[in-house]
């Protein structure tokens, strides 16, 4: 039986392969995970999941990629029985973060 999809869409090749690598150590046993570097690229990739009948369980995109948005993404790739989510990525939000840290003054 074929693993369901879960599918990543991020401009940024680090937080792509950061994202990749996690879900693929937590859900690897039971999804198969793809990424793409774009919105474009994804979505001519995703009809290549459908001519094989590969079912896509989750889509996750970036929010903020250059010529396709991920809500525009996901506008077009969800279909009836998948997930989405968009992902506005917020770096550095641990405590070293300037939000967090006290102002001297």
């Amino acid at each position: 039986m074929t693993k369901p999809v879960i599918w990543t869409v991020d401009d940024d090749p680090d937080v792509l392969r950061a994202v990749e690598r996690d879900l693929r150590r937590h859900y690897g046993d039971r999804y198969k995970v793809i990424s793409a570097d774009s919105g474009a690229s994804a979505l001519e990739a995703i009809k290549q999941l459908k001519l094989r009948n590969e079912p896509v369980a989750l889509f996750l995109a970036d929010q903020r990629m250059p010529r396709m948005s991920g809500v525009e993404f996901l506008e077009k790739a969800i279909e009836p029985g998948s997930k989405a989510g968009a992902l506005d990525g917020v770096r550095g939000h641990g405590r070293g973060h300037p939000r967090h840290q006290q102002r001297a003054d």
